[in-house]
């Protein structure tokens, strides 16, 4: 298991965060700017991708060193 520092928990956090922002928008948002027929389950598929980081960012900035 790998071993990170505060610093290195609270920036794997927000990148993460970032990366999730970007899952959702390219996932539901993007729909909008293509020619394609909107995607429910990839709009849900959108939004389940940004729920899972967002929980695994708030995880790694909440955990504390053991």
């Amino acid at each position: 298991m790998v071993r990170l520092s505060r610093t290195q928990r609270t920036l794997l956090a927000e990148t993460l965060r970032d990366i999730a922002n970007l899952a959702a928008g390219a996932m539901v948002f993007g729909q909008f700017l293509a020619d394609a027929m909107f995607s429910t389950g990839v709009a849900l598929g959108g939004v389940a991708v940004w729920i899972v980081l967002v929980v695994t960012a708030v995880r790694y900035a909440s955990e504390e060193p053991s």
